[in-house]
């Protein structure tokens, strides 16, 4: 099985997959970006399953590689628990392997929970902090417990927007790692805190929420 990206292969993964090839290697900070080589379509030719997503700009290439031996999967990317969970269900009755991919599902549903608990603890004062988010960073926000007074993206800000989102006196800017276009809200006092989307080379898509746990925990803590 071959996925574009180390996301789509945890997807695999959680879902009960075994032996999932990624294409883009999880360095890349910005999947999309990346040049497919000759090896990688040789990969994608010889795969049983593709795993890849309509934004990536490469999908038509992969597709026309795969040929009609691969059976083409095209997943929703979005770190969105229910989303998340839809994806893993989903594969799971694809792959045959639905007990894994439910067992990923209550391990990750009782994870979600437990962040969101630490999180709502960690608040200075027990009140929820004022963000703003990236479009494909508010299910950190949701993780936290806060409401996104606005969000931008993915295209860098413009000055309308920088205006209008400074206006609302975020204490935090969720920005998006593999998307960054750098300082979101210059002159602004809030806190940019760069959540990631993408799993690392271990194909664990829980730490991908871990991670962003942690880095709000400490900065509410702060705050």
């Amino acid at each position: 099985m071959v996925a574009t990206s180390s996301w789509e292969a945890a997807l695999a993964k959680a879902a009960g997959a075994r032996n999932v090839r990624s294409i883009v290697p999880p360095s890349i900070r910005h999947a999309p970006d990346y040049d497919l080589k000759p090896s990688d379509l040789t990969a994608v030719a010889g795969a049983d399953d593709v795993l890849y997503a309509s934004f990536e700009p490469f999908a038509g290439r992969i597709k026309s590689a795969a040929g009609s031996k691969a059976k083409m999967v095209e997943l929703d990317l979005d770190d969105d628990p229910e989303t998340t969970r839809a994806n893993v269900t989903r594969l799971g009755k694809l792959f045959g392997t639905e007990r894994a991919a439910a067992q990923w599902n209550s391990a990750f549903t009782a994870e979600w929970n437990s962040l969101s608990r630490q999180l709502k603890a960690a608040r200075t004062g027990g009140k929820a902090p004022v963000v703003v988010a990236q479009a494909f960073t508010a299910w950190a926000a949701k993780l936290a417990g806060v409401q996104v007074a606005g969000t931008y993206g993915p295209d860098a800000v413009t000055p309308t927007q920088l205006s209008a989102l400074s206006a609302k006196k975020p204490a935090f800017v969720l920005d998006n790692e593999n998307m960054s276009t750098g300082t979101v809200l210059p002159g602004s006092e809030a806190r940019q805190l760069e959540i990631v989307n993408y799993p690392g080379a271990d194909l664990d898509l829980l730490s991908v929420y871990r991670k962003a746990a942690d880095q709000m925990r400490k900065a509410f803590a702060g705050s």
